[in-house]
């Protein structure tokens, strides 16, 4: 009896020692692909969920043009499921495996001059893909920014802060109902995602083609080298043509509704997706509606029709100079 107790004994202090030189392993928690009431409940997040570290079992991606959303800044990740990948469907959205997750946080940086300052995080998007079928939530954070909650309906909230150049702003930024992000969303009256595009990651991400990498690391299969994939490019890149650029803006900005199956498809002839011949598009014919449209915040009348409160000053003005050329 005496030579178990020891051996118990033994035992207990050789694990209590690994323990102590830090050989205890911390697996890190799956991503739940379900709306839970709580953003934190996804775990899509490590540590302090304020902070935005992205969980080891999700990634970041950007894209080469960003949609305007009364000039918030954005984090974009997306989860799949252990063991599974992205695959290869041309140019566009590749075939995400079911469970995926993909999620985009809005902020406002307190004071663009100085990031120590802080920041206001807003809500996060979810898109949730379960058989075969995507499904929306949208996350609203609380005034602590300890979390976020589920909320359908949508609301309004007063925001503001100091741009780079020092200047106040401020707006009553919308956050989406259900109902808002599947008017966006709706393709054939299906909800789909709207951002990763092949053809919108397809640039260098801090010196790597960010869409090469996702092909090493084996997230994105059915393809092994980018050349044979289109590249959206920066809107504000002037290294391109003020058409290129413009027809990069109205990919991400109105070709989600602008295109075959979109929200506006019985309601006009454009068709604004990056792929369409120019010739196609209408752009020409619509000229003017699109710059009386862009011009100007009017519900129901101005574009886009949901999703902004304020007038993209720099984007607006590029599209005028292109429909003034045509």
């Amino acid at each position: 009896m005496k030579q178990l107790t020891s051996l118990l004994l033994v035992l207990i202090f050789v694990f209590s020692c690994e323990s102590d030189d830090g050989m205890t392993i911390v697996e890190t928690p799956a991503v739940v692909a379900e709306f839970k009431t709580n953003l934190s409940e996804l775990n899509l997040y490590s540590g302090d969920i304020s902070d935005l570290i992205i969980s080891p079992k999700a990634f970041e991606y950007e894209i080469s043009t960003p949609l305007f959303s009364d000039y918030a800044h954005k984090e974009r990740l997306i989860a799949l499921p252990d063991n599974t990948s992205l695959q290869y469907n041309g140019d566009g959205l590749p075939i995400f495996p079911d469970n995926t997750v993909i999620a985009k946080t809005f902020y406002y940086n307190l004071d663009e001059r100085d990031l120590s300052m802080g920041r206001h995080i807003i809500e996060t998007r979810v898109l949730i893909k379960s058989n075969g079928i995507w499904e929306s939530g949208d996350y609203k954070w609380n005034a602590d920014q300890t979390d976020a909650v589920l909320d359908p309906s949508g609301s309004t909230l007063p925001i503001s802060w100091i741009d780079i150049e020092g200047n106040e702003r401020s707006t009553q930024y919308e956050i989406p109902s259900n109902q808002d992000c599947f008017t966006c969303h709706s393709s054939y009256d299906n909800i789909t995602p709207i951002g990763p595009k092949l053809r919108s990651l397809n640039f260098d991400r801090n010196g790597v083609n960010q869409l090469q990498n996702l092909i090493n690391t084996g997230q994105l299969t059915g393809i092994t080298e980018v050349s044979s994939v289109d590249s959206v490019p920066n809107w504000q890149d002037t290294s391109y043509s003020m058409e290129e650029r413009s027809r990069a803006y109205f990919e991400v900005n109105c070709a989600h509704c602008h295109i075959p199956g979109g929200f506006c498809d019985d309601q006009s002839t454009l068709n604004l997706d990056f792929s369409t011949p120019f010739s196609e598009t209408n752009i020409v014919e619509r000229k003017q509606s699109i710059s009386f449209r862009i011009s100007e915040i009017n519900p129901g009348f101005s574009m886009p029709f949901i999703g902004t409160t304020l007038l993209h000053e720099e984007g607006v003005s590029l599209i005028q100079e292109f429909l003034d050329s045509l």
